[in-house]
């Protein structure tokens, strides 16, 4: 096959520092718009962000040349150089991500509960929507290093 093809999705969700809730509602779109630009820059595309004062989930497109742990370092790494220039050096992000595949057909859903998240955290704090994610895609953790 001359051609290379890929259609890769995934829901990456990272804290901040501590889970200091850092991350106001009303400056959040301006993050996600520079989370948007950060995956363009990449030949990636955010197709939704949502997230909370203490972490955001990104569902990204990646590029069939860029692999997970690059693009979790290009999102987190920029946006904190971006973050520091716009006067907010206070949010800082967690060391570790999750990211999970979504297959296309599950692309709605995951924007559905991005865009829900004010709703969500209502009921589940975001260490006990993690560890959900980690179930439902069963990959296993030690609690002595997931919030470190």
């Amino acid at each position: 096959m001359p051609q290379s093809f890929a259609a890769i999705y995934l829901h990456i969700v990272f804290s901040t520092k501590n889970r200091q809730p850092r991350m106001d509602r009303d400056f959040q779109p301006r993050l996600f718009a520079y989370f948007g630009g950060i995956a363009n820059n990449h030949e990636c595309e955010l197709l939704a962000a949502g997230g909370m004062p203490d972490h955001v989930h990104l569902l990204v497109s990646l590029a069939r040349t860029m692999s997970t742990s690059e693009m979790a370092r290009l999102m987190k790494a920029n946006s904190s150089s971006w973050l520091r220039t716009e006067g907010r050096p206070d949010i800082r992000w967690q060391d570790g991500y999750g990211a999970f595949s979504v297959s296309q057909s599950n692309l709605e859903s995951v924007r559905e509960y991005l865009a829900a998240q004010e709703e969500h955290h209502r009921k589940l704090s975001f260490q006990d929507e993690f560890r959900e994610l980690l179930r439902r895609h069963q990959i296993s953790w030690d609690e002595n290093y997931v919030w470190g």
